[in-house]
């Protein structure tokens, strides 16, 4: 659902007209040069605009045709309807229609029989518009015409001038396109007529007299009815009503009374339906209660049109006309139905005698649900849709809201082109290209949110920035050369306060600084131009309680004084610098300037810099201080458009306008990268969030709006940061681009497009296409808040959810897990949908910050057999394949809180995968846990749609490769696959990047060959050449060649391998056919022609370049030559290392590392970006600076590996401890964003940092203390750890020595010189102060 302002109405006698045009109510109305078509109270159906055109002038739709016609100047548009019973209703262009010879423009147009439409100014013409548009009468009048209109059956014509008293009544003598003939006569009046009316029969088809309503300016109604239709008087007058002397209320003060008289007719048949339509909206019980409804239905028994007489000030009188038009004169008869003195219509606005008017058009359709609609146009510019019970409109007795408002229609007049908001984004200020502007409140309603226009601001100089002040009580804006602010407390909006200035270069924004003191009534704002140079003005408006008490109309509401100037110091590529979308909760200004500052500014650079500005006020200095609080280099090179958010979130769009990424500006980040078609381009962003700081951005196109929301970080599925959950089209609605959109504080969205402004719902449901997507649980509301669905896609995670417990598993807290598959499968065992579930399971907080350790089974049956007999029934202490086929069965058939379906699916997956590990669990480590959790994992959903990985990832690989159970681990894999592994088996599980032992290495990779050569029945050698040359097997290899007697190249590749390629002839021809087999693409087998020839280095090429698989090029190096060997290092450090680079991936650059004996520089590469450790001749792609090269998991083995070796240990104390601590918050903040907020408090709780020497601690003097200096490395690296039990590796090499030697130590004690005897731990700890 929707909230339309679909434009300002014209100021005109016939700016909007309606009618039921085939059982649908249609309102057309004029707004500047645009044409606006409605379907009800909030359905636009239509917007057709004419650009350059002059405003339009008169608007009129045919009720039997449903063409609308409009007049611009001289020129008639007609306008034919299309699509009705296709469902999708518009209006096309069929004709257009000139007056010629004429310096009046058309006012009034009507539409007569047979598509005649009849065109008044300083002539009256009738046009034939069946085909083409036909003048077929054409007659001079003596003043341009004022009024021009048709009677229901089009045989008279009555017609006024401007300022006349003289109704003109044309009567048609004969019809038809060659001969269509008109006599006239006159109705006197005795001043100017001010309104006419035609009552409008039951049906067009009916049969009946004419009668005739005029308003005169002496405040009376008159009604014609029809004389001798032989005689010289085609009407006679039958009565007159004195709206004047109608209304007499019952209270005789000042301010009950009023000279205005406004007056409408209530036709009879739209009576009698109103009043049927009351009376079946009452009950019965209320029927026999309401006199009013009682009053009313025997009133229209006797069908009578009804005269409404209304003065603006609460006043109303109702008359019955009784058989107007009638030949007996024992019917006629006119009588008061109510008189009501509490019908309000809005305050009128008006500032000139134009806009002090109303005009009136009331409707009941025959549609069930509908009922009394009255439409009041407003000539300040404004559309009221009242709508009720006709019975409670005339009830005599007092009421609050006789008719309550459906809709108000009001807007703009030119197409918008700025939408400006406040920090509370409860008012905006929406501008156009002609520097006029509205201000608009945001309200609530029965009918849900509005917007309420305020105030509005016409301003003779070009604005550039607009801001807003207080609750947009006042607007500030920017000129070329001066500041003015605008009191828009009143209706038009006036200029209290200027101040002119000077700058060098083009003006960027207007900043609305954060003030100390928010109860000062003073206001601060800066402007910035492209030098990067300012000025800082000061605002004083005043407390609004004093100004609305004392103030004085002849005092300035407002001052406006210049603070300071600034210099920023311009970069040379500097391309724009905005101020931020006030996004999250407000908060006081600080007075302390450090990068926790609140940013107010975001500048970019044409190079890619990105940079966020913090800005802090001195006043007693009377100067402002800014600070850079973060910067980025993100690599896009000159950006069309950016926007940042005061939650440090920014959006960037890329040079073709079709690339946006999201940044996260704190980190440094990127969290999205998106690309559109490219017709379709990027043209505004506008930043929102929850109350909780969740980030939804909302990007436009020229057509469409689409937002997005931040997701939970998913580096299990790789999972993207950021999705679309709702897309808004206003295509249907209008053909005119989006100008401009903003978010309210409440979190709906306005839209601004030509005219118009669209205000959308912050309701979402689940039936939602992008929603669905989102795999929203089933048993979640049907309708909901954004902000409540983005809170959801964002919130802490229950500690049953697969991630937390994937997270949980990766952190090496199988215990906990444990605890929590069993504390669910309990919490299942009584459950039913619609229940309750704790998101702990009811397991206390602690457990997951206390180390948990596994008993000995044998301790844990000697404890439960001592309490055997006082207990019934035990908990399982551990997941057992038993407890784990309960808990997957119930998660089948339970609909589980907080799950989704896929949800449900993956938990049933890590509870089956946690089982395997704990059968496993004596002979296993941690590490090979891991992998073998995730290595089922994968299997299990590698049959899913949406798994779309090639295997294990690098950090799965990482963890087999630091594993001491390897054994176990190949054995595990091998029985997976029943013993038949293949090299894609290989590939899926990684086993030949994380295998280290050599031996095992070449004994796995000759199964592989084993296996590749009778995959099929044909035992084809080929498929096995590659693996057994790789193993130096080439007599296995002729072997099976000679066995392939079936094979074509049998004999010519038999002989080959026969010969002796040491010999430089033979080493040719191997290379000889490599080169030809890469020719016909056969590049496996190229590789194995190359490693005949010896030819290590092109084998390893062929592998990691055609064939793009690093994993068989690596393994192919390592069994060929070994891990010392020149191409596995040169391959290492010239392919491997520079894509770790170049992507960003953490987990293989330590793999690499690891693999080249750098064990020091592998544990940096877990933490400093891996650009920063590898020269690369390529530039990092935007992948590298992705979030997923931040795992958290990359802490876990960060922790595990610097207490590991002492090579290890002496790469940790490089890093600085700065750092390592920006690498644990850091760390923390990314659990958080996974919804693991208990991970991440473990996290913080329990992290030891090395201790640093003693010069570190200490710095030598106060001007050292901010500054960050290179850690200095310790003669001894282990006295760096914290814990006295550690027991690390020492493989440093030894003096003279180019190998490392590895030895045993104790962490902080000398190698012994003796047998080692173990001390008791509390002694040793109590030794060491502990």
């Amino acid at each position: 659902m929707r909230f339309v302002l679909p434009g300002k109405p014209q100021a005109k006698l016939q700016a909007i007209c309606t009618t039921e045009w085939e059982g649908q109510r249609i309102v057309a109305y004029i707004s500047g040069s645009a044409l606006i078509i409605l379907g009800g109270a909030h359905h636009i159906i239509q917007t057709v605009y004419h650009d350059g055109s002059p405003p339009l002038d008169a608007v009129a739709i045919d009720e039997a045709s449903g063409k609308i016609a409009i007049s611009i100047s001289q020129e008639i548009y007609v306008y034919r309807p299309y699509g009705r019973g296709e469902g999708g209703l518009k209006w096309s262009l069929q004709c257009s229609l000139r007056i010629p010879n004429t310096k009046c423009d058309a006012v009034t147009l009507s539409w007569g029989i047979d598509e005649e439409i009849l065109v008044a100014s300083t002539s009256l013409r009738l046009f034939q518009t069946a085909d083409e548009g036909t003048l077929i009468w054409h007659r001079e009048l003596a003043n341009p015409a004022k009024f021009a209109s048709f009677s229901p059956d089009a045989s008279l014509i009555a017609s006024t001038g401007i300022y006349d008293r003289l109704i003109k009544l044309w009567r048609r003598q004969s019809s038809g396109t060659d001969d269509t003939r008109f006599d006239f006569t006159y109705l006197q009046h005795p001043r100017t007529i001010t309104a006419l009316h035609w009552r409008r029969p039951y049906d067009r088809g009916q049969c009946f007299e004419n009668v005739l309503y005029t308003i005169c300016a002496d405040n009376r109604v008159r009604i014609w009815s029809p004389a001798d239709p032989h005689g010289l008087e085609v009407f006679q007058l039958w009565a007159e009503i004195d709206m004047q002397e109608s209304l007499q209320p019952r209270h005789n003060q000042l301010t009950c009374q009023s000279d205005k008289r406004y007056a409408f007719i209530i036709d009879s048949h739209d009576f009698i339906f109103a009043t049927e339509r009351a009376v079946q909206d009452a009950s019965d019980g209320n029927l026999e209660e309401n006199n009013a409804l009682e009053h009313l239905m025997e009133i229209a028994k006797r069908g009578p049109e009804v005269c409404v007489v209304l003065d603006g000030r609460g006043n109303m009188s109702a008359w019955g006309l009784e058989g107007v038009g009638c030949k007996s004169s024992n019917l006629h008869n006119s009588f008061n139905i109510a008189h009501v003195e509490d019908f309000r219509l809005s305050n009128l606005q008006a500032v000139n005698a134009i806009e002090n008017n109303l005009h009136f058009l009331n409707f009941c359709d025959r549609g069930p649900g509908s009922n009394f609609t009255l439409l009041v146009h407003h000539f300040d510019g404004r559309i009221e849709w009242l709508e009720g019970r006709i019975d409670e409109l005339f009830d005599p007795s007092s009421r609050r809201d006789r008719l309550s408002r459906k809709a108000l229609w009001t807007g703009h007049d030119g197409s918008v082109k700025k939408i400006v908001r406040n920090r509370s984004g409860n008012a905006l200020l929406s501008r156009t290209n002609d520097n006029e502007g509205l201000l608009w409140k945001h309200k609530l309603s029965k009918s849900g949110t509005v917007l309420a226009r305020h105030s509005s601001i016409s301003c003779q100089e070009h604005i550039h920035k607009t801001c807003l002040l207080e609750e947009g009580g006042f607007a500030v804006n920017l000129h070329d050369h001066s500041i003015s602010v605008w009191d828009t407390s009143s209706f038009c909006a006036t200029q209290v306060a200027a101040s002119e200035f000077d700058l060098e270069g083009k003006l960027l924004c207007l900043l609305l600084l954060r003030e100390p003191d928010q109860f000062s009534g003073s206001f601060h704002v800066a402007a910035i131009t492209s030098r990067m140079q300012g000025i800082v003005w000061e605002i004083k408006v005043g407390l609004k309680s004093q100004r609305n008490q004392t103030q004085a109309l002849s005092d300035p509401s407002a001052t406006v004084a210049k603070i300071c100037t600034f210099d920023l110091q311009a970069e040379e590529d500097l391309m724009f610098i905005l101020p931020v979308d006030p996004a999250g909760s407000l908060s006081i200004a600080s007075d302390v300037l450090d990068t926790f500052a609140r940013d107010v500014a975001t500048s970019y650079t044409s190079s890619g810099v990105l940079c966020a500005w913090a800005a802090v006020l001195e006043l007693e200095n009377r100067s402002v201080h800014w600070l850079v609080t973060s910067r980025v280099e993100t690599g896009i090179q000159n950006p069309s458009l950016a926007s940042g958010s005061s939650i440090r979130k920014t959006a960037i769009i890329d040079a073709v306008k079709t690339g946006l990424t999201i940044w996260d500006v704190s980190s440094g980040q990127l969290e999205h990268d998106g690309h559109y078609e490219p017709h379709e381009m990027i043209q505004d962003l506008d930043w929102s969030s929850t109350p909780d700081n969740q980030a939804i951005l909302a990007v436009g196109f020229p057509h469409r709006v689409v937002i997005l929301s931040q997701m939970r970080f998913d580096y299990i599925n790789t999972g993207p940061a950021w999705a679309t959950i709702r897309e808004i089209s206003i295509r249907e609605s209008t053909p005119h681009p989006i100008g401009d959109s903003t978010w309210l504080g409440s979190g709906n969205l306005v839209v601004g497009a030509g005219h118009q402004l669209y205000v959308y719902d912050k309701n979402v449901t689940n039936s939602d296409t992008f929603v669905t997507d989102l795999a929203i649980p089933m048993h979640s509301p049907r309708s909901m808040t954004i902000f409540d669905l983005v809170s959801y896609l964002n919130g802490p995670l229950p500690v049953f959810h697969p991630q937390f417990l994937a997270q949980c598993l990766l952190a090496g807290k199988l215990a906990q897990v444990q605890k929590i598959i069993i504390g669910l499968d309990k919490a299942l065992k009584f459950f039913v949908e619609g229940d309750e579930l704790d998101s702990l399971v009811s397991l206390p907080i602690s457990t997951f910050f206390v180390e948990q350790q596994f008993l000995p089974n044998l301790a844990k049956k000697e404890m439960r057999s001592s309490y055997a007999e006082f207990i019934e029934e035990s908990e399982p202490d551990t997941v057992s394949e038993d407890l784990a086929a309960s808990l997957t069965e119930k998660l089948a058939k339970l609909a589980v809180p907080h799950l989704s379906n896929q949800e449900q699916m993956h938990l049933a997956d890590i509870v089956e995968c946690v089982a395997t590990a704990e059968k496993h669990r004596r002979s296993m480590d941690e590490n090979a846990t891991r992998y073998l959790l995730f290595f089922r994992q994968h299997i299990l959903r590698k049959g899913q749609a949406r798994e779309g990985r090639f295997g294990l990832t690098w950090r799965e690989i990482v963890w087999g490769q630091h594993s001491e159970s390897q054994d176990i681990l190949v054995h595990l894999i091998s029985k997976h696959y029943q013993g038949r592994m293949l090299w894609r088996h290989a590939r899926e599980s990684g086993i030949f990047m994380w295998l280290t032992d050599i031996s095992s290495l070449r004994e796995q990779f000759e199964i592989i060959a084993r296996n590749e050569y009778t995959k099929t029945d044909e035992k084809d050698p080929i498929d096995c050449s590659l693996y057994y040359l790789a193993l130096k097997k080439k007599s296995i290899l002729i072997g099976l060649w000679r066995m392939a007697s079936w094979h074509r190249e049998q004999s010519s590749t038999q002989k080959l391998l026969l010969r002796n390629f040491q010999e430089p002839r033979w080493k040719t021809a191997a290379l000889k056919n490599a080169y030809a087999l890469l020719g016909k693409r056969r590049f496996e087998y190229a590789a194995a022609f190359f490693l005949l020839a010896g030819n290590l280095q092109d084998a390893v090429n062929v592998c990691a370049n055609q064939l793009q698989d690093l994993q068989l090029a690596v393994a192919v190096a390592r069994v060929y030559e070994g891990d010392k060997g020149l191409v596995v290092r040169s391959l290492l450090e010239d392919k491997v290392l520079p894509q770790a680079a170049l992507t960003g991936n953490r987990w293989l650059a330590t793999w690499s590392f690891w693999m080249l004996g750098r064990r020091d520089m592998a544990v940096r590469a877990l933490i400093s970006p891996v650009y920063t450790l590898v020269d690369t001749p390529r530039t990092p792609n935007l992948q590298s600076r992705s979030y997923l090269a931040n795992d958290p998991a990359l802490i876990v083995l960060y922790k595990q590996l610097r207490e590991k070796t002492l090579q290890t240990l002496k790469g940790a104390s490089k890093i600085p401890p700065r750092v390592e601590w920006e690498f644990v918050i850091q760390n923390a903040r990314l659990y958080d964003r996974m919804g693991c907020d208990i991970l991440a408090l473990d996290l913080v709780r329990n992290w030891e940092f090395l201790t640093q020497p003693q010069d570190q601690q200490q710095p030598s003097s106060a001007k050292h203390r901010h500054h960050i200096r290179k850690p200095s490395i310790p003669d001894r690296p282990q006295k760096m750890l914290r814990r006295r039990s550690s027991l690390v590796v020492d493989d440093l090499p030894s003096p003279g020595s180019g190998a490392p030697v590895p030895q045993i130590m104790r962490g902080l004690l000398s190698p012994p010189e003796k047998v080692f005897e173990e001390p008791d731990a509390n002694s040793l700890l109590d030794s060491f102060g502990f």
